[in-house]
């Protein structure tokens, strides 16, 4: 069997990007990073990849409505064969165009347990000030299907960590990330060697 070739979508840093990164350096690894591509000409996601030497692609969304730069998107992704999409800090909220081009095929990550803490404006520090507001005794990660709405696609995997009373933003953001930079890959590793989601 082929190498699963995998697309990223990245707006920020990239942090779970460089996870993935290192683990298609192991010997066995069954998938490939096929491209890397962001809405932010400058993202740190794309400095990743290329310190990685793997293709990195910025789509200029400018003049562009949701559709027609989500039709963009697909025709990067179809040029380099991706058959698996992951989305890494992509703060873009992605059309029915697009998911229905790669339907039960696009991934993200999100720092809560969802259905806590998520939906429309949840996301990067907020997330963590909430659940330290709401006094949460756990948190942790989301590892989700992406559909046409917002952070309700199908649930694959969810980790948790404590929160401690002496937690703040950004160490609970720091635990939650340690688990989305271990679970990230293995769950990508899962799906390349099963080809699907489904136990």
């Amino acid at each position: 069997m082929n190498k699963l070739k995998v697309g990223i979508l990245a707006s920020t840093r990239g942090t779970n990007l460089q996870a993935l990164i290192d683990d298609i350096k192991i010997d066995d690894s069954k998938y490939e990073i096929a491209c890397v591509i962001s809405d932010v000409y400058d993202a740190g996601a794309l400095e990743k990849a290329r310190d990685a030497k793997l293709p990195s692609v910025f789509v200029d969304p400018t003049s562009k409505t949701r559709e027609e730069y989500d039709t963009k998107l697909v025709s990067v992704l179809d040029r380099y064969e991706v058959e698996l999409v992951c989305l890494i800090g992509f703060m873009r909220i992605l059309s029915p165009v697009f998911v229905r081009s790669f339907e039960n095929r696009i991934m993200n990550v999100h720092p809560s347990l969802i259905p806590a803490f998520c939906g429309a404006g949840y996301h990067g520090d907020k997330v963590h000030e909430d659940v330290l507001a709401d006094g949460c005794k756990v948190s942790g990660m989301t590892i989700h299907l992406v559909d046409e709405g917002v952070d309700t696609g199908e649930i694959i995997c969810q980790k948790t960590c404590e929160v401690s009373k002496r937690d703040t933003v950004s160490t609970l953001k720091a635990k939650v990330q340690q688990l989305e930079k271990e679970w990230y890959p293995k769950i990508v590793r899962q799906y390349a060697n099963k080809r699907t989601f489904l136990e």
